[in-house]
């Protein structure tokens, strides 16, 4: 026959001194945390540490012809034209105009460069091309050289 036994929970009862404690002991490994990972960050920051995208080359003014990341692995897709201000439908803030017309113009966006810098002039461009609803060509511009 089994034993049944009423009183199959029973309460641990709270410690309130170690409760205390813990709080403690949980906000101190936090605050070291913060401070340790922001000593390296700004170490890396004066040793001139270079992240992931360590080919990201000059601007303009210092007389290089392009400016980005220079790596085609990440950024494979390559078109020119002049550059004008304006997307197509809240497409791309920037676009290319190349020959054909309007049909063959290239919307653009940037993640690594300030495209402004270009307004007006013809430039060939690398990036990554993303599907869009509007725009016939959408791209993600990572490298931008002066023609």
């Amino acid at each position: 026959m089994v034993k049944s036994d009423k009183n199959l929970v029973h309460s641990l009862g709270e410690n309130t001194s170690q409760k205390g404690v813990s709080y403690l002991i949980f906000f101190l490994i936090l605050l070291g945390t913060v401070l340790l990972g922001g000593g390296a960050g700004y170490l890396a920051s004066i040793s001139g540490v270079k992240g992931a995208y360590s080919g990201i080359t000059g601007n303009k003014s210092e007389g290089s012809k392009g400016v980005g990341v220079a790596d085609k692995k990440v950024f494979p897709d390559q078109t020119e034209g002049m550059l004008r201000e304006g997307g197509i439908e809240g497409e791309g803030s920037f676009h290319l105009e190349r020959p054909g017309g309007e049909s063959q113009n290239v919307y653009l966006t940037s993640s690594t460069v300030d495209l402004s810098q270009f307004l007006g002039k013809k430039i060939r461009v690398w990036g990554k091309t993303f599907q869009a609803e509007k725009a016939g060509w959408l791209m993600d511009v990572g490298y931008v050289e002066k023609l």
